[in-house]
């Protein structure tokens, strides 16, 4: 199989939650034991940070990867989903993973896949433990997919665990409340493990404090601990937040003998776009009109987004929007500005919600737009009605953003 062959047979062949939905979802970790088992556990043969977290543990991740690396470790960074090419959620210092290792890798181990009916996630976290074992890194950032207690990547003992902050996401799967959904992202606390939680919540504070003292884990909030904000190349509104925490797990990492400097951290958070090739958080497209697109979709995520487009200067807001069909629209139209003009899309994938649905469901809520064929036709229709003046939003969906990037 080439490359291409590869990926559809992955796509085709195994579920993948952010294609499928709930069908595709495995709450059990007894597969990836087995899998890790069967790698001859490449998981035990590097150190690592885990993140967790409802937003930001994805900025959070590469904030960390581009400061380990302007300290001169060699870094693997695992993070999901993609947005344009599968191998961008396996890099080491910033370079994605070679076509030839995900041929080769699917290649040795289709039958044990195929014997295991291992899920498409459960295949991916396990290639990029066997590349950063191959590979020799020196600290590997390892994103949590969905929720953290039954995340495939729940089998690694890190040096650090790090939990960005809870909001009402994936309800159908980890919980209606944040205290659930708290218990299940801070499955990922180890025994002796220091954590670091990025966002102080009341309702969330005492969850992880019950849960660190029965693993015996440092716990300490970094929102409570660091003052000052240093400036990254990541913008936005949110990313402070984001920040605060990535600087509060390199204080845990020098504690534990990682040699950081000052000039390390600031560097690494200015060159996080340069060094890790993040796309898609507050990223300029465009200017006169100015583009924007971000990858924030939930309640919390799209809140961050809207308040950043407020302070923006412009005549007349164009927004080119869609989602996938398990979304509660609901918990988010609220945020959406009545201003402005909609561009209604479908992802391209099975889980979108059709642009036809969309469209009812705004105009019924008072929001004026027009349903489009694709994301592309919708983006193509806003850049030729919007004037120099005014400003473009793409966002909804991480599918959307990945369609027009």
């Amino acid at each position: 199989m080439n490359y291409k062959d590869t990926l559809n047979w992955m796509f085709s062949q195994l579920p993948m939650y952010q294609r499928q939905g709930k069908s595709a979802y495995k709450a059990d970790l007894s597969n990836t034991h087995l899998l890790v088992n069967h790698l001859k556990n490449p998981h035990k043969k590097f150190r690592s940070v885990h993140v967790a977290g409802t937003n930001g543990k994805g900025s959070t991740s590469h904030m960390l990867a581009s400061i380990l690396q302007e300290a001169g470790y060699k870094v693997g960074l695992y993070t999901s989903p993609h947005l344009k090419d599968f191998r961008e959620r396996i890099k080491i210092n910033g370079q994605v993973v070679s076509k030839q290792f995900v041929i080769g890798f699917i290649k040795r181990n289709k039958p044990f896949f195929e014997a295991h009916q291992l899920s498409f996630f459960e295949m991916t976290v396990g290639m990029a433990f066997d590349y950063f074992d191959k590979q020799k890194v020196d600290m590997a950032v390892i994103e949590v997919g969905m929720g953290g207690r039954l995340d495939s990547t729940n089998v690694i003992m890190p040096e650090v665990s790090v939990i960005t902050n809870i909001g009402l996401d994936h309800t159908q799967f980890l919980g209606e409340t944040l205290e659930k959904i708290a218990t299940e992202k801070g499955g990922i606390i180890k025994p002796n493990i220091p954590v670091v939680i990025g966002e102080t919540q009341s309702e969330t504070k005492e969850v992880f404090k019950e849960l660190a003292q029965l693993n015996n884990s440092k716990i300490v909030f970094a929102d409570k601990e660091i003052d000052v904000v240093l400036e990254s190349d990541l913008k936005g509104t949110y990313q402070p937040k984001n920040i605060k925490t990535a600087v509060q797990t390199i204080q845990e990492l020098r504690l534990k003998g990682y040699h950081i400097s000052e000039a390390h951290l600031k560097k690494g958070l200015l060159n996080v776009v340069k060094n890790t090739n993040l796309q898609g958080r507050w990223q300029v497209l465009g200017s006169q009109p100015k583009v924007v697109c971000d990858t924030g979709h939930n309640k919390e995520g799209l809140s961050y987004v809207m308040s950043q487009i407020s302070k923006e200067t412009f005549q007349k807001l164009h927004i080119v929007f869609g989602v996938v069909n398990d979304k509660d629209v609901n918990s988010i139209i609220d945020l959406l500005p009545k201003e402005a003009t909609y561009y209604l899309c479908k992802p391209e994938i099975s889980r979108g919600l059709p642009a036809k649905d969309l469209k009812q469901f705004f105009n019924d809520y008072g929001l004026k737009g027009e349903a489009y064929n694709s994301v592309n036709k919708a983006y193509k229709k806003a850049l030729k009605n919007a004037s120099s003046e005014d400003f473009i939003f793409v966002g909804g969906s991480t599918f959307v953003v990945a369609e027009i990037i």
